[in-house]
């Protein structure tokens, strides 16, 4: 199905998988050790160890560890004690389980997973990486799931899982630098266009889809704080919306008078969508559930296919609002909060400076222009 309910991806606000959990709700002492200045050492591998460092997850001593506890107590060190995000939280994991399934790991979560452990090797690793790149993972896929592995053999090394950090001398791709592609201003209007004038029947689902394309666009936020969006979060005086980004840290984004339009209609009708599962989720599924990041990406898929443009993904409408409003003369710095980016080097790699903006900066900036 391509709309989800209550039991979706997003239904959740809590825990590794689903939605999001505000910084505020997670007290210090339960992310002691986590962030920035927790995350010592060279790479993913390096953190503060806590006084239970050296414990066996689930309390076990090794023989008959389970797949479940050890996906599960490796969850519970990324986020209390390296402070990652949920996101990066559920893409360690998942990268772990593809791991345990291609070492033969019985795929059932109370698996024994001891045996495979005792034997995991150096040429394992490098196996599944190259199995991995094999089936057209990108650079930027395959440097995390490097990560990964990393991270988590110096975690298990540490709790007496592995009789040795077998991942310290592994190498894996570096996450390609390559500009990414994005629509044109052009192109951009022609899919809100088509979205609007598909909305203008009244179907809540095509109002919805016309709100979420609008919002994306028009504000850069990733999918993951779209759909953790609660109508506690809009500002329509001052058309801005709160969201959690990664890491947990609030950050408030303006939207234009399009977006406005196009969210003020889908809030009229969202409740004729509305259930007993629906909380204050601003978006929701056809069964009444907070929307997930699956079924935005179906509608961005179809937005972009019945527009005729290059089919981007949510991900390339954010590339592409950081790069209109870019061009159209923001700053670097104003972008990077909009976008939510700690580093302003990853500003600058998901924006494109157009020839035009650079003749203009090097005339106004240069005396012999």
């Amino acid at each position: 199905m391509s709309e989800h309910g209550p039991a979706g991806a997003g239904a959740s606000r809590r825990g590794v998988g689903g939605g999001r959990s505000r910084s505020r709700t997670r007290g210090a002492a339960a992310r002691t050790g986590s962030g920035d200045g927790a995350r010592t050492g060279d790479g993913p591998g390096g953190s503060a160890r806590s006084p239970q460092a050296d414990a066996a997850p689930g309390g076990q001593d090794g023989p008959g560890l389970t797949r479940g506890a050890l996906t599960q107590d490796f969850a519970r060190y990324l986020d209390f004690q390296r402070g990652l995000s949920r996101h990066t939280v559920r893409a360690y994991t998942g990268d772990l389980d593809a791991l345990l399934t291609f070492l033969g790991a019985g795929p059932d979560q109370e698996a024994d997973v001891s045996a495979v452990l005792a034997v995991l090797s150096l040429a394992d690793l490098r196996a599944w990486l190259a199995d991995q790149a094999a089936t057209g993972h990108s650079r930027a896929t395959m440097a995390r799931r490097g990560a990964t592995i990393r991270t988590f053999s110096t975690w298990a090394h540490r709790r007496g899982l592995l009789g040795s950090d077998v991942a310290v001398r592994l190498r894996s791709p570096r996450a390609d630098n390559r500009l990414p592609t994005v629509l044109s201003q052009d192109q951009a209007r022609q899919v809100m266009e088509v979205a609007g004038q598909a909305a203008r029947g009244d179907r809540p689902l095509s109002v919805r889809d016309h709100a979420i394309l609008e919002i994306l666009y028009a504000s850069g936020i990733r999918v993951s704080e779209l759909v953790g969006l609660d109508r506690a979060d809009l500002d329509p005086s001052r058309r801005t919306l709160q969201v959690v980004g990664k890491g947990d840290k609030d950050r408030v984004v303006p939207y234009g008078l399009p977006a406005a339009r196009a969210l003020s209609r889908w809030l009229a009708v969202r409740g004729r969508l509305a259930g007993p599962g629906s909380g204050d989720a601003v978006f929701l599924g056809a069964r009444g559930g907070r929307i997930d990041p699956r079924t935005v990406r179906q509608v961005v898929h179809r937005a972009t296919a019945a527009a005729g443009v290059p089919d981007l993904g949510p991900h390339g409408l954010r590339h592409s609002a950081a790069t209109h409003v870019l061009s159209g003369g923001a700053d670097l710095r104003s972008v990077q909060e909009i976008l939510g980016h700690s580093s302003l080097a990853t500003t600058q790699r998901y924006t494109h400076v157009t020839p035009e903006r650079l003749r203009t900066a090097y005339a106004q900036a240069f005396p012999r222009a």
